[in-house]
Order: structure tokens, then sequence, then C-alpha cells
């Protein structure tokens, strides 16, 4: 009897191992494919998932829409963002054609061409002013020796009377010449003022 009870017991033991042994495998494939069939359900779900990215080339590449570009172009830029606050140059050190201080460059520039005119036009005043006083002292000092002596003024009479004459027309011409030079300088110097040359350039 003892016999029977042991190998029965043995029996039981054999069958719990089988039956242990055999239900690992046969569940472990069932989750592997419940978990496949979840994953293929999702990606019958999304089709989002299984769409290719756009590649972009020469033939497609767009032309009317802006392109983002990211990377050290993103980088130089910013870097450029951050330079000194006034500091007008670009990223190869150059200052930009319309910056303010080409502008300012040019306005100076301007100023000191007008100022450059306006001292010729005042030395060309004063050369003719020293010509008039210069003929104008040569005339009274031919006039005071011809009427100191009145014998060489009754012999050259007609002479003198021709060569006054001479006299005062150049007189006359040189006047009008230094007159007309300081009425270009005064339409000059208006010219300039319009032009915003400062005061102290156009005196």
């Amino acid at each position: 009897m003892k016999r029977i009870t042991h190998i029965s017991f043995v029996l039981g033991l054999l069958t719990a191992l089988a039956v242990a042994q055999t239900a690992p495998q046969t569940s472990a494939p069932a989750t592997d494919q419940s978990s496949l069939g979840t994953v293929a359900r999702a990606v019958r779900k999304d089709p989002a998932a299984k769409a290719k990215p756009k590649v972009f080339d020469n033939d497609n590449l767009p032309t009317e829409d802006k392109l983002s570009v990211v990377g050290d172009t993103v980088a130089a830029n910013s870097a450029n963002n951050t330079a000194a606050p006034g500091d007008n140059k670009d990223a190869s050190g150059n200052k930009p054609a319309g910056s303010p201080d080409d502008d300012a460059a040019k306005k100076q520039a301007a100023w000191k061409d007008w100022q450059s005119r306006l001292t010729g036009q005042k030395s060309s005043i004063d050369l003719a002013s020293r010509e008039l006083d210069v003929l104008q002292k040569e005339y009274q000092l031919r006039a005071a020796a011809m009427y100191a002596d009145v014998g060489n003024r009754m012999r050259n009479a007609t002479e003198w009377d021709k060569e006054d004459a001479d006299y005062k027309q150049k007189i006359a011409d040189k006047q009008k010449a230094v007159e007309d030079a300081k009425q270009k300088l005064d339409d000059m110097q208006e010219e300039a003022r319009k032009a915003g040359v400062p005061a102290a350039m156009r005196e």
C-alpha cells in the first residue's frame, strides 16, 4: 500500500512539474502575440507613423517660401546681434555703405569744399581791392605831378586829358570788379547757408 501511495505521489509530482513547464511556454507566446498585435493595430490606426519624411532636392526645393536655416548661421547671426551698441560694422568688419559715419564724413567734406571756395573768393576780392588801391594812388601821384607844373600841363594838355580819362576808366572798371566779386561772395555765402554750412565756416 505504501508503494502505491509513493508511486501516486511521484506521478503527481511529475505531472505538476510538466504542467509548470508547459504553462510558461504556452503563455509567453500568447503575450508576445498580443504585444505584436497591439503594435500592428497601432500602426494601422496611425498612418503618420508609416509616412516617409519629405526629402528636398533641387527639383522640388520651394521658391516662394523661405527655408529655415539652423546651425552655424544662427550662431553667427546671434554673435553679430550681440555686437557692441553703436558699432555699425558688418560681419567682415567694414561699415555699411549708408552708415551715419559715412553721411557725416560726406557732409563734412561738402562743408570743407564750400569753405575753400569762399576763401578763394575772398582772396580774389582782396587782390582786386589792392590793385584798385595801387591804381588810385598812381593816378593821384600822376595828377599831382601834372597840376604842380603849370607849364608841363599846358604843353601836354591833350596827352594828359587822354591819360586822365584812361586812369579814370581803369579805376571805374576795377571798382566794378571789386563790387561784383563782393556780390558773388554774398551769393555764395547765402548758398552755403542754405546747404547747412556752419556760420564759422562761411565767414
